[in-house]
């Protein structure tokens, strides 16, 4: 979880992801800053995710993004 709160403020320092419970919808994270999370987000855990996976309910808060990372492959420490 840390090191996907830290990708998050890497992105948008100005937000405070921990006490969103959907990104999406409190306006913290738009299309472009969901392209720009996968692709930190395949850099940090050595995966590609599947283009069918990036929707935006996949990255709308900390566990969705947690599914999609394991679903890809990646391991959640």
């Amino acid at each position: 979880m840390k090191k996907i709160v830290n990708i998050l403020n890497d992105l948008r320092p100005e937000f405070n992801f921990i006490e969103s419970e959907n990104f999406i919808e409190d306006g913290f994270l738009d299309s472009f800053d969901i392209v720009s999370l996968v692709s930190s987000v395949e850099e940090e855990y050595n995966i590609l995710i599947d283009a069918l996976d990036i929707l935006p309910e996949n990255f709308c808060n900390v566990e969705a993004i947690e599914n999609v990372i394991k679903k890809n492959g990646g391991k959640i420490e």
